[in-house]
C-alpha cells in the first residue's frame, strides 16, 4: 500500500466516523421553501425554532378600547391639534394612548408634552412626533408598492422605545492616508454579516442617491466604471438587507444571473421600491429635523438618526409578520 492509498483510506475512515457522529446530533428542524425553478438553488431554508422566536417577538400590542367615531371633533375639545383635529375626541384620545404605549411607555405623555400646558409645542419631541405622523401618512398612502395594504404605524419601528433600536448615523469621514494602511474606507472591522465589508453603506446608498450596481451589462472595460470599493459597498447593503429580513440572496435574486430582472423573484421589485422609499423618508422627513433635535440626540457628524431596512423589518420578511394595525387605527392610513 503506497502513501496515497493509505491517505484515501484514512480520509474514508474519518468520513465514516463523522457520519455516525452526525447521526446522533440533535440538529435543529428546518423549513425549506422553494422560491424559484428547481435546480437553481433558489430556496429559503429557515430554522423553525428561530422562526418561532420571531413570531413571539412580533406580536401586536393590545388596542386600548373600542373606537367611537361620533361626538365632537378633537379640535373642538383641545387646543393646537392641527394634524389630528379632524378626529373625534375619542379617536384622538385612543390614538394618543396607543402612541404613548408604542413610543414612550415609561416616560408617558410628558415625553412629548408639557404636563402643565398640553397645547404647547415647547417640547421638541412633540414637533418631531407631528412630523412622524405626516411621514406615516405618506408611507401608507403613497408607497403601496412596498407596504401594500398592510401599511405601518408608529409601533412598526418604535416597539416601545422612544428612539427605534435600529437606526443609523453618518460615520466620520476618513482622514488623510497615513502610511500604506492608513485609509480603511470603513473596512477591515467585523461588521456587516460578520464580514469586513464597509460598515456604512447607508450614507451613500440610503442617505443619498448612490447607484447600486455590481455587474457590468457590457464587456469590460467599457460601460462599467464602479470601483471595487463601490462594489463592496453594494454588497454591504445587500448583506444588511438579507439580515434585516431574515432571508438569503435567493429571496430576490437568481444567483445564476443576479442582474437579470426577468429571472428574479417578485420580491426584488418590492425591495427596489423599499430602497426608494427609505431614501425618500430620510431626505424629506428625517434629515430636515436636524435643527429641532438637541445635540445629545445627534450623531458624531451632527445628523439625525435615520432609517434603514432593519428599522421596520427587525429580522422578519414582513414587519410584524405581515399583520396590519391600520384596521384598528384607520386615522393613520392617510392624511385628512
Amino acid at each position: 500500500m503506497n502513501i496515497w492509498t493509505a491517505l484515501v483510506a484514512f480520509v474514508a475512515a474519518l468520513l465514516t466516523v463523522a457520519m455516525f457522529v452526525m447521526a446522533d446530533w440533535d440538529l435543529p428542524p428546518v423549513q425549506n421553501t422553494q422560491t424559484g425553478y428547481r435546480g437553481t438553488a433558489m430556496a429559503e431554508i429557515d430554522d423553525i425554532e428561530r422562526l418561532q422566536v420571531e413570531i413571539e417577538a412580533n406580536q401586536l400590542p393590545d388596542v386600548p378600547w373600542e373606537l367611537d367615531t361620533t361626538g365632537p371633533r378633537a379640535s373642538e375639545v383641545y387646543e393646537n391639534v392641527p394634524a389630528l383635529g379632524h378626529l373625534s375626541s375619542d379617536q384622538f384620545d385612543r390614538l394618543m394612548a396607543a402612541i404613548t404605549e408604542w413610543v414612550s411607555p415609561e416616560e408617558g405623555c410628558s415625553y412629548c408634552h408639557n404636563d402643565d400646558n398640553l397645547a404647547s409645542d415647547e417640547v421638541y419631541t412633540k414637533v418631531v412626533a407631528r412630523r412622524m405622523l405626516e411621514m406615516t401618512w405618506e408611507i401608507n398612502a403613497d408607497w403601496g408598492e412596498h407596504v401594500a395594504e398592510t401599511g405601518v404605524t408608529c409601533y412598526t419601528c418604535h416597539r416601545g422605545h422612544p428612539v427605534p433600536e435600529n437606526v443609523w448615523f453618518r460615520e466620520d469621514a476618513p482622514g488623510p492616508t497615513r502610511g500604506w494602511a492608513g485609509y480603511t474606507a470603513g473596512q477591515n472591522t467585523v461588521s456587516v454579516g460578520l464580514t469586513s465589508l464597509q460598515t456604512d453603506p447607508f450614507s451613500t446608498l440610503l442617505g443619498d442617491d448612490g447607484e447600486i450596481r455590481v455587474e457590468s451589462l457590457t464587456a469590460l472595460p467599457t460601460g462599467h466604471e464602479a470601483s471595487i470599493q463601490e462594489t463592496e459597498r453594494t454588497y454591504s447593503l445587500m448583506v444588511h438587507m438579507s439580515e434585516a429580513l431574515g432571508v438569503n440572496c435567493t429571496f430576490c435574486h437568481n444567483t445564476r444571473a443576479v442582474q437579470d430582472w426577468a429571472q428574479s423573484t417578485p420580491q426584488r421589485t418590492t425591495a427596489w421600491h423599499g430602497i426608494d422609499m427609505v431614501r425618500d423618508l430620510n431626505a424629506i422627513y428625517l434629515d430636515p429635523l436636524q435643527p429641532v433635535f438637541p445635540e445629545a440626540r445627534l450623531g458624531p457628524l451632527g445628523d439625525v438618526a435615520k432609517a434603514n431596512c432593519t428599522t421596520c423589518h427587525q429580522g422578519v420578511q414582513k414587519p410584524l409578520n405581515g399583520a396590519s394595525m391600520l384596521g384598528d387605527y384607520p386615522s393613520l392610513r392617510s392624511a385628512p
